[in-house]
């Protein structure tokens, strides 16, 4: 049963080639804080992490490690650890199961990577808000805990034209950084460096781009579920050559399943959109599902929260900033329904699926009208389900499930 469970989910080859540079990052890490050189920066994942590189820190994202603690599925062990220190149970479940992991002192990385006994202690922590306020209570705490400096960028939120204003803004909080990172790291800033780092950020964000567009092929090569894990690289090794050389792998694998018309979901009938967070603990199992139901999930906003075509090594600071301010969780209900049509248009999109994530309301979009707007100006159907990025007290599978059919047994009557 379980054999016949793992064909039903296509190989990407490319997969091992991922696995290899994710372990080599993860072991840097561990090697530096162990060896205190080069210095540990924690970053938040869509925060000044080209700026933390051309400085010499190696970095670690506490967001890519509670989602590790999601897809591990055991996020629900440390989530009431954090509650218990007064965490409520309804803010961001990464925060919460990410603390409560390190009050217990335990990681998956222990597991997966052997001799690395828990996450790298940093040497400074960096957050920028644009991803929620959530970030910036999440690295106090190990501010306060670990007597380690905590510096950040305070982004504008439900922002629909970006100015000048909003720009300069930004550009003069990523400079204000320089200062005390260069004392804690101990090298000079270097603008050359700096925008020898953006350039690679650029060339990995436009290799990513064009993977996830495969899908605008019929069928479609990859899944909503494989992206995810894909991502993994852009997430946590952009600015360095490693993520442009495994997005070069993958992206030639995916135009030979174009080719040869091997869609990621066989007998592919229906394409849908996924609007909202993962729910990381269930991504096998739902990807199996939609399987079944000969529906492929194509395109994501989640997914292309990591494309940045703003950066500019002749600019650096202010295209940084741009790029980091044009992301779609801090752009306001018109830019984010107008980016949605436009994915539908250009992915052939069938379906709506919104995700309402209990604990991450900035990327639950479903509360304030938006499938049904949709779904009368675009003329297609919409569904809602209910769930969490971590937490998974927040998901009724028998629920979902039964919507989820109910929604495509709709498609089939249109």
């Amino acid at each position: 049963m379980s054999e016949e469970k793992v064909r039903k989910i296509k190989k990407i080859q490319a997969s091992g080639h991922m696995r290899k540079i994710m372990a080599d990052y993860f072991y840097e890490l561990d090697a530096a804080a162990k060896a205190g050189s080069p210095k540990v920066a924690w970053c938040t994942s869509v925060g000044p992490a080209e700026l933390l590189l051309s400085l010499g820190f190696v970095v670690h994202y506490p967001e890519n490690h509670g989602a590790v603690l999601g897809s591990t599925r055991v996020a629900n062990d440390y989530i009431p650890v954090a509650n218990a220190i007064g965490y409520s149970p309804d803010i961001c479940s990464y925060l919460t199961s990410d603390v409560g992991a390190f009050i217990k002192k335990e990681t998956p990385l222990a597991r997966a990577y052997e001799g690395i006994e828990g996450v790298p202690k940093p040497d400074v922590l960096v957050y920028n808000t644009n991803q929620c306020r959530d970030v910036q209570d999440w690295f106090g705490w190990y501010s306060r805990e670990l007597n380690v400096p905590a510096l950040g960028i305070s982004t504008y939120r439900n922002i629909g034209e970006i100015t000048e204003y909003h720009l300069q803004s930004i550009v003069q909080q990523i400079k204000d950084l320089i200062p005390p990172l260069e004392k804690i790291s101990g090298n000079t800033f270097d603008i050359d460096k700096f925008r020898e780092v953006l350039a690679l950020s650029k060339d990995c964000t436009l290799l990513w781009k064009k993977v996830l567009e495969a899908n605008t092929a019929i069928p479609a090569p990859m899944s909503f579920f494989d992206g995810t894990i894909h991502m993994g690289p852009a997430v946590v090794l952009r600015g360095s050559p490693q993520a442009v050389e495994y997005y070069k792998v993958l992206l030639k694998e995916l135009e030979e399943k174009i080719a040869s018309k091997d869609g990621a979901v066989e007998g592919e009938k229906f394409r849908l959109y996924w609007e909202g967070m993962p729910i990381w603990g269930k991504l096998r199992d739902l990807a199996e599902f939609f399987i079944d139901l000969k529906t492929a999930v194509i395109a994501s906003t989640y997914c292309n929260s990591w494309i940045f075509e703003d950066f500019d090594p002749k600019d650096p600071f202010m295209t940084m900033a741009r790029a980091y301010t044009e992301i779609f969780i801090v752009r306001d209900e018109n830019f984010k329904e107008k980016y949605i049509e436009e994915m539908v248009n250009k992915y052939k999109i069938d379906g709506l699926l919104f995700h309402d994530a209990r604990t991450c309301p900035a990327n639950s979009n479903s509360r304030y009208g938006m499938p049904e707007r949709l779904e009368k100006k675009l003329n297609i159907p919409t569904i809602t389900i209910d769930g969490d990025l971590n937490d998974l007290r927040c998901y009724s599978e028998e629920q979902a499930k039964t919507n989820i059919e109910a929604f495509v047994e709709q498609l089939e009557t249109r």
